[in-house]
């Protein structure tokens, strides 16, 4: 099973943002207990691409670890370099994009216009990362996208909690990006573990 197809049989990938590399652990650590496969390290986390580095090394190898906000090649590369098995951008970078076809790595490249999709599309992306979702009316948009683009697959990332988190698939999504609202740095490991199985049940 590819890349693609395992975070797609996931549905689920928690975008983790945390203060410090231990925090980023622990969150990490939670949310696999409560039942993710897949995990979204971005870079704003203070030693991001250490931390894939020591996730990659600490987690069952069923675990997909994807590096998050990545705006250019060179920051890919250093993830990829650390265990990172795909790439997600909060917007489109055409050069990211083409050294990930390159490298054979998947990438997840944000865009929110129709042209962005289509030019993230034919530069070969696997999957389209709408960001921010919520801000163009969530799995209505989605619906609304699927209609001129059937053959392109999104990931929404925003706006995603339990009360929405079926709508998305129900508009076409394949896979969703969850933040906040639940990778949570004010919960606790169980809490978090719990609201965690609580999302895969809704998806």
């Amino acid at each position: 099973m590819s890349v693609i197809e395992k975070l797609k049989a996931s549905k689920l990938v928690p975008v983790l943002r945390a203060p410090s590399q231990e925090e980023g652990m622990r969150l990490a650590h939670a949310l696999v207990s409560g039942g993710v496969k897949v995990l979204e390290v971005t870079m704003t986390v203070p030693g991001a691409v250490e931390l894939i580095a020591t996730l990659s090394q600490s987690l069952d190898s069923d675990v997909l670890i994807g590096a998050g906000t990545v705006l250019e090649p060179q920051t890919a590369e250093k993830c990829v370099q650390a265990g990172a098995q795909f790439i997600v951008s909060p917007a489109l970078n055409l050069d990211t994009v083409t050294w990930c076809k390159g490298a054979g790595i998947a990438c997840a490249p944000g865009c929110l216009t129709p042209t962005e999709i289509l030019t993230a599309h034919q530069a070969g992306a696997d999957l389209i990362k709408i960001f921010p979702a919520d801000a163009m009316g969530g799995p209505s948009y989605i619906k609304s996208l699927k209609g001129p683009f059937p053959q392109i697959e999104f990931m929404p990332t925003g706006g995603v909690n339990l009360a929405t988190i079926r709508s998305f698939f129900e508009a076409g999504a394949v896979a969703v990006g969850v933040g906040s609202n639940l990778v949570n740095p004010k919960l606790s490991s169980e809490e978090i573990a719990i609201l965690t199985s609580e999302f895969i049940k809704a998806a």
